[in-house]
C-alpha cells in the first residue's frame, strides 16, 4: 500500500524543525521532465513559479530554522528511461533525503511497459540507499480525455499509483487534484500555460500535494 502520510517523512519533518547546531541540510531532488524543470509556455522557463521553488518557499515559511536544498535534475522533453539511465550520475550524488519523480506526461511516448521498468529501476536504486521517494502522477494535458480510463494519461497515472503501493512510497496524485478542481466548476485551461504545461495555479496544486507529505493535514 502507499506509505502513510503521517509517518513516511516524519524523521525528515522533525529534522526541519531543529535549530542550529542540531540541524543539518536536507536535500530534496526533483527529477523528471519539463514540468519540474520549470517550462511554462515553451521556451520560457519560469523557475520561480514552478513547484520545486514553491515547495522550497512553503517549507521554509513553516520551518524557519531549516537548511533546505531543493535540487532540480529535470530535463525538458525527457522520458523516464532516459531519466533512469542518468539516475546514478545526476541524482544520487546530490545525497538526497527525498526524491520526487515526475515523468508521466512524456512517458506516453514510450508506453506502459518501458515506463514500468524505468520507474522500478529508479525506485529500487533509491530505496536501496534508504532514500524516501514521492511519485507524482501527471498534471493535466489539454489534448487528453481525462474522463476516459483508457486515455494514456489515466493509464500512466494508474501505473504510478500501483508502483507507489508496491514499493510503499509517497504519492502526490496530481492528476486526481486537477480532476477535483474541475469538479468545483473550474476548467483545465485555468491551470495551464500551454497544452501540456501547468501555469502558476497548476504548480500550486502540485506543491500542495507534495507539501502534505512533509506537513500532513490532520
Amino acid at each position: 500500500m502507499v506509505a502513510d502520510k503521517q509517518v513516511y517523512l516524519f524523521e525528515i519533518s522533525e529534522l526541519l524543525k531543529k535549530e542550529w547546531p542540531n540541524n543539518r541540510a536536507v536535500n530534496i531532488v526533483c527529477h523528471g521532465h519539463s514540468v519540474p524543470a520549470g517550462y511554462f509556455k515553451t521556451p520560457v522557463v519560469d523557475t520561480f513559479n514552478s513547484y520545486p521553488h514553491l515547495l522550497h518557499r512553503e517549507l521554509k515559511a513553516r520551518c524557519p530554522y531549516s537548511v533546505i536544498n531543493v535540487i532540480v535534475t529535470a530535463i525538458g522533453g525527457e522520458t523516464s528511461d532516459k531519466g533512469a539511465a542518468r539516475f546514478e550520475r545526476d541524482v544520487l550524488p546530490c545525497r538526497p533525503d527525498v526524491i520526487t519523480i515526475d515523468y508521466a506526461l512524456n512517458d506516453r511516448n514510450i508506453g506502459i511497459e518501458k515506463t514500468f521498468a524505468a520507474w522500478s529501476l529508479m525506485l529500487e536504486r533509491a530505496l536501496s540507499d534508504k532514500i524516501k521517494v514521492i511519485l507524482l502522477t501527471p498534471t493535466g494535458d489539454l489534448s487528453a480525455n481525462l474522463n476516459d480510463p483508457d486515455d494514456p494519461l489515466n493509464q500512466h497515472a494508474e501505473q504510478i499509483r500501483a508502483l507507489a503501493a508496491k514499493y510503499e512510497t509517497g504519492l502526490a496524485d496530481n492528476l486526481a487534484s486537477f480532476k477535483r478542481y474541475l469538479t468545483t466548476g473550474g476548467s483545465l485551461e485555468d491551470l495551464m500555460s500551454q497544452v501540456n504545461h501547468p501555469n502558476r495555479q497548476g504548480h500550486e496544486l502540485v506543491t500542495k500535494e507534495i507539501l502534505e507529505w512533509f506537513i500532513p493535514v490532520k
